[in-house]
């Protein structure tokens, strides 16, 4: 998560979907966002909605090996696995300049 120093591992080649990376995404962070939204915590986490879509309050991005983000997703997963180098768990909100370089990428527009 940006702003949050936290290292994780994640094994890309013992997923076959995008689906399943955001499931695991999920159940990584879960319970350190329950427990930064509410301190007394007790509450059962609630899952993370919408990692892949940006429908939610977090998003999914990722670092290719030429340091460019691009959003988890608008590559065929092989291709993805070959070139990410870091995941990112970014807020949704903080995706408007990250949403129109891909915008363009996919119009052809450099």
């Amino acid at each position: 998560m940006d702003g949050v120093p936290i290292g994780r591992k994640v094994n890309l080649n013992s997923f076959d979907s995008y689906e399943k990376l955001s499931f695991s995404v999920d159940e990584l962070f879960r319970g350190l966002l329950a427990a930064q939204r509410d301190s007394s915590a007790g509450k059962e986490a609630k899952e993370i909605r919408g990692l892949l879509d940006g429908s939610g309050e977090y998003t999914l991005v990722y670092e290719d090996n030429e340091g460019d983000r691009m959003l988890v997703g608008d590559v065929p997963w092989h291709m993805f696995v070959s070139n990410v180098k870091r995941l990112r768990v970014l807020k949704s909100s903080d995706l408007s300049s990250l949403n129109r370089g891909a915008a363009k990428q996919r119009e052809g527009i450099s």
